[in-house]
């Protein structure tokens, strides 16, 4: 998992309340046992104004002129800036996949599904909670700012805006931790193969029937 200290970039701003998981990732797309490939169907239903199947040729459907994604304002933007309860419903791990494989690497909102929450971090996808008056002021802002940028110090956990205002956020010391060095629960255990290899040799020692 690529490490996360500090990240600068252009913000997005997807003014809708109470976002799914299927209005992230559309229930088609899970067919797919890979783990990669997910961000062209970021918001597939409200992206593009055609039905969207897996395998399709994406470069070729036609987009929503209306949905904010399709801005040329927003074009590679990397911090997604939300409203409350962003990743209700079901939990599944594409969203985050999703998310990440479109080119966004953080997301700012009130509050989060807490499955979602949980899924996010353990793929790398950082996500901030800042109280709802500040997330309203930074959609006033980037909505009449053209190329608003936000930069996020994940070791100060403070998010600074254009103007030089520091905007402090909490965070579990742990997802913090894992984010900062990259580990992601395969990553977690490997911090420990050294222990793991003396344990397994002592146990094939002391119960050698167990390894005929």
């Amino acid at each position: 998992m690529e490490k996360f200290v500090s990240r600068e970039g252009l913000v997005a701003p997807l003014d809708r309340s109470n976002v799914d998981t299927d209005a992230i990732i559309p229930k088609q797309f899970l067919k797919s046992i890979k783990r990669v490939g997910y961000g062209p169907n970021l918001f597939d239903e409200w992206r593009y104004l055609d039905h969207g199947e897996p395998g399709m040729d994406n470069s070729k459907r036609p987009l929503n002129p209306d949905f904010i994604l399709n801005a040329p304002r927003y074009r590679g933007a990397q911090i997604l800036l939300a409203r409350e309860n962003f990743g209700c419903g079901s939990s599944r791990e594409h969203a985050p996949w999703a998310i990440s494989q479109y080119g966004f690497q953080a997301v700012i909102a009130p509050s989060y599904a807490d499955i979602f929450f949980s899924n996010s971090f353990k793929n790398g996808l950082l996500l901030i909670k800042l109280e709802a008056q500040i997330v309203d002021r930074l959609f006033k802002e980037t909505q009449s700012t053209p190329g608003y940028r936000l930069a996020i110090d994940l070791q100060e956990q403070s998010v600074t805006t254009p103007g030089g205002e520091v905007i402090k956020f909490e965070i579990d010391p742990f997802l913090k931790h894992c984010l900062i060095n990259g580990l992601d629960e395969i990553g977690l255990t490997l911090e420990h193969a050294e222990e793991i290899r003396v344990y397994e040799a002592q146990r094939k020692k002391q119960q050698p029937w167990l390894y005929i």
